[in-house]
């Protein structure tokens, strides 16, 4: 008699741990489909500030190694978003080479880089402006170059 009440007991427990979960995961699910989802927009002055390296195809060396160093192991090495530890990260990394990535304001990426969002850190205590407008000259080559395709 007295198991039949202990498997009486864990069946009840189990039960309302199942109800309970059963009830909290949509809301979880939808909460971070959601997040997922924000559009993450820049503030119109940063999307507004002009990069001084524009063009300069002199920075472009320092930019590359930046870039294999802080944004590849993401963003992968030609940009696509598929760096080795893009499996593990939710939201995925952002593929460089795409033309919502390219059509973006060198400011407005200049501005995402220095913030960051999770799980991308910020660098603007990481990098100085200087290296992080190197990082968004190069990041403009990687559409143009055919490897990247």
């Amino acid at each position: 008699m007295k198991t039949q009440v202990r498997t009486s007991r864990k069946m009840v427990h189990w039960k309302k741990f199942t109800l309970v979960l059963a009830l909290m995961l949509p809301g979880l699910l939808i909460s971070k489909a959601f997040a997922q989802r924000t559009p993450w927009v820049s503030p119109k002055i940063a999307q507004d500030a002009k990069n001084p390296f524009a063009g300069d195809r002199s920075v472009l060396a320092e930019g590359k190694t930046l870039y294999t160093t802080n944004c590849a192991p993401c963003h992968g090495n030609k940009g696509k978003g598929d760096g080795p530890a893009a499996q593990a990260l939710n939201p995925k990394p952002a593929d460089h080479t795409s033309a919502s990535v390219q059509s973006e304001t060198d400011g407005s990426l200049f501005w995402k880089l220095s913030e960051g969002r999770n799980p991308m850190p910020g660098y603007k205590t990481i990098l100085t402006e200087r290296q992080r407008w190197e990082l968004i000259t190069y990041i403009r080559t990687l559409a143009k170059s055919p490897a990247a395709k």
